[in-house]
């Protein structure tokens, strides 16, 4: 497991990087598919899904910053240095939103339709950033681990740093004498994030199918993935719990991170618009922030 796929002098191609493009050209081409099918402008959706990229890239690593700022206290810069790895799933969605927002107020867009149509290809991008997170080996690690489950990074994953018994966060490694630390068992929260990628994008085609008025897919996705993640991966990485109401250092466990308070309002959320989302996919919302399309008077 190397970080580097292909190294020309300076230049280097990073598997990372190389999996988040291949799944955004994918998610592209999936989303006009759907669009097309829903007699909608795959083209328009287009000019503005590639901004939403850009502007969801920038949010994906402002919310990594935020979140994981000891990542970056020795060297600042590096906070610019989004090839390497460290991305916020939750920074990405609202990065990516903005250019939705802006252009339905604009040009009254079919904004929910959109982001029903771009929820296959997120779930592409989940798995395809984990994937990329196995191969930089020190991205969202998991925690030691006395578990039957528990996985020894090889001494051969060149971008895993090792791991130092005892702390709370990655980035304490530094504080570790060389000889402490070791390279396993963790929880492999890589191939987690992955695995719950792969059950979001089966959902994703059988909420598509469902034929549910636009906005109900995308609803669904932000209720399950921050379900998901919350339980059956952030419940195990070895990130900074913000509130320590519980830490079970032999098994690997611990609660709260920043990923799993987020979640919580997203998830009373979500719950709240699905349980008012009626009708048939037929009906275009009105409006992509107040009115519901076929919500009871």
């Amino acid at each position: 497991m190397d970080p580097i796929l292909i190294e020309i002098g300076s230049l280097q191609i990073r598997w990372y990087g190389l999996f988040l493009v291949l799944a955004i050209f994918a998610s592209f081409e999936i989303a006009k598919r759907i669009l097309k099918g829903w007699g909608l402008d795959p083209e328009r959706f287009e000019q503005i899904a590639f901004w939403a990229v850009i502007w969801g890239v920038v949010g994906a690593r402002v919310g990594y910053v935020i979140t994981s700022p000891g990542d970056f206290s020795s060297n600042p810069v590096s906070a610019l240095y989004i090839w390497q790895g460290g991305l916020s799933f939750h920074g990405a969605i609202i990065g990516g939103l903005i250019p939705f927002v802006y252009h339905y107020y604009r040009s009254k867009i079919p904004v929910w339709a959109y982001l029903d149509a771009v929820v296959p290809g997120i779930s592409l991008g989940i798995m395809a950033g984990r994937l990329g997170n196995i191969m930089n080996g020190s991205d969202t690690v998991g925690r030691l681990t006395n578990w039957p489950i528990g996985f020894t990074w090889p001494a051969s994953a060149s971008g895993f740093p090792g791991v130092c018994p005892g702390i709370n966060d990655i980035s304490e490694v530094v504080r570790c004498a060389p000889d402490a630390i070791v390279r396993g068992p963790v929880h492999f929260t890589q191939l987690y994030g992955v695995l719950i990628g792969l059950v979001l994008l089966l959902l994703s085609v059988y909420w598509l199918r469902q034929n549910r008025a636009y906005g109900y897919v995308f609803w669904q996705f932000v209720l399950w993935y921050s379900m998901l993640r919350s339980v059956f991966e952030e419940t195990f990485r070895l990130n900074p719990l913000w509130i320590k109401v519980y830490l079970n250092e032999q098994a690997g466990i611990g609660l709260f991170t920043a990923t799993q308070i987020i979640s919580i309002p997203l998830i009373v959320v979500a719950i709240f618009f699905l349980m008012r989302w009626k009708g048939k996919r037929e009906a275009l919302a009105p409006s992509p922030l107040s009115k519901v399309p076929g919500a009871k008077k």
